[in-house]
């Protein structure tokens, strides 16, 4: 027995864009490629694919989950690597916290702002492995070239332009904007023009990676989280519309 992609897709409730993406890093190969190119699975890709899901939902990155599959790593100590991950992804969303804390009381005292308290733990280079495997070194390189060459002002100003276009994203969630609509078409442009400034040239298939990568992975879909309501989704719909008709 064997199934396409589209039917593993939905039966697993990933995406056929996922399933691609775990053949193109060698994390789950087809059981074979038909000639014109689609991909069929067979029930031991499956099973793979299940664990795949239950490590991932466990919250192990894809490099971890490889390692455990090609019997690198065991469960456990692939698990205990990840729980410390964890505990230092708490340790740095704690100093983000006291960071934004600690700006809001100072802007609302009118004291003078320290550019060390307020990126007290934000460092761009966390995500150095999993931008070089997904996208190469060159783009991890030419993005660490650009952000360390900003000034403390220009790094700030950034991060607030981000901070904005998620909040009018949740805005334009809440109030049931149909994310192709034009409204919001012009947040996901802006979107676009804020993710150029680092790499340069952004293509269909990097804007909608992303935008799809939002919604797969906890640590970016918090970002878009309003009062426990993660609209990941709306922004990822949005995303894809707008490269659909611009890229």
């Amino acid at each position: 027995m064997e199934w396409s992609i589209q039917e593993v897709a939905r039966a697993s409730g990933t995406t056929s864009r996922t399933l691609r993406h775990y053949d193109d890093i060698g994390l789950l190969t087809p059981a074979r490629v038909g000639a014109n190119g689609y991909r069929f699975y067979d029930p031991g890709t499956l099973a793979r694919l299940q664990r795949i899901l239950l490590l991932r939902g466990l919250g192990l990155g894809l490099a971890d989950i490889r390692r455990v599959l090609d019997g690198q790593a065991d469960d456990v100590s692939a698990l205990t690597g990840h729980l410390a991950e964890l505990r230092r992804e708490k340790d740095r969303i704690d100093r983000q916290i006291r960071s934004i804390e600690t700006t809001i009381r100072k802007w609302k005292g009118g004291e003078q702002l320290m550019a060390d308290e307020m990126f007290d733990g934000f460092d761009h280079t966390q995500y150095r492995e999993e931008v070089e495997e997904r996208w190469g070194r060159d783009a991890y390189a030419h993005g660490d070239r650009w952000w360390r060459s900003m000034s403390e002002a220009e790094r700030r100003e950034f991060q607030e332009r981000h901070l904005r276009i998620a909040s009018d994203y949740g805005d334009a969630s809440a109030a049931g904007l149909d994310p192709a609509s034009d409204e919001v078409q012009s947040i996901a442009r802006r979107h676009y023009e804020w993710l150029k400034a680092p790499v340069g040239d952004v293509s269909r298939e990097y804007f909608e990676g992303l935008g799809q990568m939002y919604v797969d992975d906890p640590r970016f879909a918090a970002n878009y989280t309003r009062d426990g309501i993660v609209y990941a989704e709306y922004v990822r719909d949005a995303m894809r519309a707008f490269a659909e008709r611009t890229l």
